[in-house]
């Protein structure tokens, strides 16, 4: 199959490497100005991938998107509405489009998916590709678990049987809503993580809990199946996020209990934000999302207090049954 990759840092270079590997045409693209499409250009590699030299780098987006039969975008997830409208310039309509990404736009609360088709794109010719697993253990042969989702069965299927590997087994998704809200969500509760291990508090097995709780509750009101929020898209790579040195949003947790400033891309900051206006909107209650979104967007200071005594907020909460709705 013939593939273009957009976007070219840690995932998306990844992405790149991995459908070579299955014997696919490959282009791999980047802005010509950014920093990782750069490197990869001077050097033929990043920290994390070598590109085999069957991929083709390149900065020209009308010869990406015009030549493959599928589009796999991997960028920032706030980028992704102003970025489509440079895609929908060409002929790309009749295309696949996959994204593999997490995160749900700050100023709308629309998912990835729905910003696609409002820039044009027939849900039909959608899918996401999410779950656990990190790019450096991938590339030391360390298989894992994945989803694919879309509300074209014959495009997931088809997508899921194409990509799988030894080192990918893939799931089909069964839930669009749940699938894309749970996986940004479990960025959240990493930042939650990443904070918890600074401060020693020996909370990430109520963590995992309570917060694919609130989740699923969300993905109920939003009209999916709240059961997608313990599948491999939440709870399945909220667990690898956790626990993992690999994972950007527990580092940035860390790093924010520190009193430290975290440089490189969080998702879990702005989709904080959006889940905090998605509850607020659908009228379901998100406590460690709101507590996060507090200490990500509030005031500055004694970094590490400030944690302890969101925390200790939550234990204050009136009690409630455990699966309340």
């Amino acid at each position: 199959m013939k593939i273009s990759v957009l976007g070219c840092g840690r995932w998306g270079s990844f992405i790149a490497w991995y459908l070579s590997r299955r014997g696919n045409e490959v282009y791999s693209w980047g802005p010509e100005e950014d920093y990782s499409y750069k490197i990869l250009k001077e050097t033929g590699r990043n920290e994390y991938v070598a590109l085999d030299e069957k991929i083709t780098l390149t900065c020209d987006l009308e010869e990406a998107v015009t030549r493959a039969e599928i589009i796999v975008i991997s960028i920032s997830s706030q980028g992704l509405r102003g970025f489509m409208q440079r895609i929908i310039k060409y002929p790309v309509r009749d295309k696949a489009f996959v994204l593999c990404m997490k995160g749900i736009e700050v100023e709308t609360g629309k998912r990835l998916s729905e910003v696609l088709v409002e820039s044009g794109i027939s849900p039909e010719k959608i899918a996401v590709w999410v779950g656990p697993g990190h790019i450096q253990s991938f590339v030391q042969g360390v298989p894992n678990c994945m989803v694919i989702d879309s509300v074209n069965e014959k495009l997931k299927h088809f997508l899921a049987d194409s990509f799988r590997s030894e080192l990918i087994r893939f799931y089909y998704g069964e839930d669009l809503i749940g699938t894309e809200i749970g996986a940004a969500a479990k960025n959240v509760m990493g930042i939650a993580a990443g904070a918890l291990d600074v401060i020693c508090v020996p909370l990430k097995g109520p963590l995992m809990s309570r917060g694919a709780r609130e989740v699923a509750r969300l993905i109920k009101a939003m009209g999916g199946n709240e059961l997608s929020a313990y599948g491999l898209a939440h709870l399945g790579d909220y667990e690898t996020t956790l626990f993992s040195p690999y994972s950007h949003n527990r580092m940035y947790g860390e790093m924010l209990a520190k009193g430290q400033r975290f440089e490189k891309l969080a998702e879990g900051v702005p989709t904080s934000k959006a889940m905090k206006l998605l509850g607020e909107k659908y009228h379901v209650e998100l406590p460690i999302t709101n507590v996060v979104y507090e200490v990500c967007y509030g005031a500055t200071g004694n970094d590490e207090g400030r944690i302890r005594e969101a925390i200790t907020s939550l234990f204050s909460r009136t009690p409630k049954t455990e699966m309340y709705e």
